[in-house]
Formats: structure tokens, sequence, C-alpha cells
């Protein structure tokens, strides 16, 4: 399993102040395993502090982490696999829309509808084959909306 870049001198860095007898990245002083009332105690409060974001919990890096991997582009089995989970139920949890990732699907969208109209202007004004057979198509959902400019896309469904 790969993680980003970024944190690889931090990593490092706290690679060289384990104890050599520590069998796990976070451990404590000691090697032991972090006892979770101590380490929320001595280390995530006072880093919390430090950097003006108090009450954020330890388990919200876990939902940032797959939010930040789905906008890259992962898929359900990829955000399994990161996460350790063995179902996409449990994988889904950590997911949460964003503005940012609102914008890029409504972006992505756009630029298809743009495309289509292109395609459908194409020629002498005729319809493109391809719009043709896009009307003589059935919707999937029994809803088709009319996104050519000329029309008000707003006004509701056509059939």
């Amino acid at each position: 399993m790969g993680f980003p870049e970024l944190i690889v001198p931090d990593v490092r860095e706290h690679l060289v102040w384990l104890p050599s007898s520590a069998l796990l990245v976070f451990a404590s002083s000691t090697g032991s395993p972090l006892a979770h009332s101590n380490f929320r105690r001595r280390v995530w409060l006072p880093a919390l502090a430090a950097v003006g974001l108090d009450g954020f919990h330890l388990h919200d890096l876990r939902h940032t982490g797959n939010q930040l991997a789905a906008n890259a582009g992962a898929n359900p089995k990829e955000l399994m696999a990161r996460m350790g989970h063995d179902s996409e139920r449990a994988a889904l949890v950590y997911l949460h829309s964003s503005r940012e990732r609102q914008r890029v699907l409504a972006d992505a969208v756009g630029k298809a509808a743009r495309a289509e109209l292109a395609e459908s202007k194409k020629g002498t004004g005729a319809e493109s084959k391809g719009t043709q057979r896009a009307r003589n198509r059935r919707p999937a959902a029994g809803v088709l909306f009319d996104l050519r400019p000329d029309r008000d896309s707003n006004a509701g469904p056509t059939a």
C-alpha cells in the first residue's frame, strides 16, 4: 500500500525516533502499541491545539484520506483495499460529497452536453445521425431533458 510522497520526509524522521524494537510505525516511546487515552491526551489534543483545529477526531483522518483517494479517482475496490474493508458498503461510509467534487461533476456533465450540442449542429443544420439515434432510443429512466439552447431546459422533461 502506498502513501503520498508528501509525507515521506516526516515518516522517515518519525522512524528514526522509534526504538529498534518497535513492530509498529506508530508506537509508544518504548515501542509498544499506543493506548488511545494516552495518545489522545499527550499527542493528539496538543497537536490540534497547536494548529487551531480543536474538535477534530483521529478517525476524521480516515474519512479525509478515503475522500481524497476517491476524488483522485479511486474505484470502490481500491478504496476497500486502502481502508482494509471487505465490503463496498463499509468503504462507502467514509465517502462524502463536497462542493469541489460536485463542481467537477457538473463541469464534466456540461462538457459532455456541449460536445453533444456541437455534434447535433454539425452539417447543414440537420440533426446528426448520432442525435437521430438518440431521439429514437427510449431513455433508461423514461425522462429526457432537451438541452438545446433554443429550448427551456427547466420547463420539465420531454418523452
